[in-house]
């Protein structure tokens, strides 16, 4: 498992890149849930927003290993 990957002369853990692709990610999720009213369904939409991304960031980051 790569600890840290050269991005041009700077080194940037792993985890910096999986968090940028999982918050790409969830705003793309975030956009389609908004788009066909589906946050109508759900209790606390902010409560459903971070455990959305707590799923997303940790699937992405098991796929590390």
């Amino acid at each position: 498992m790569p600890r840290e990957i050269a991005l041009g002369d700077a080194l940037v853990p792993s985890l910096l890149l999986v968090f940028l692709g999982s918050m790409a990610l969830l705003w793309a999720l975030d956009w389609v849930a908004g788009r066909y009213a589906l946050y109508r369904h759900v209790w606390h939409p902010p409560l459903f927003r971070i455990a959305a991304f707590v799923c997303v960031f940790g699937g992405l980051a098991l796929l590390l290993l």
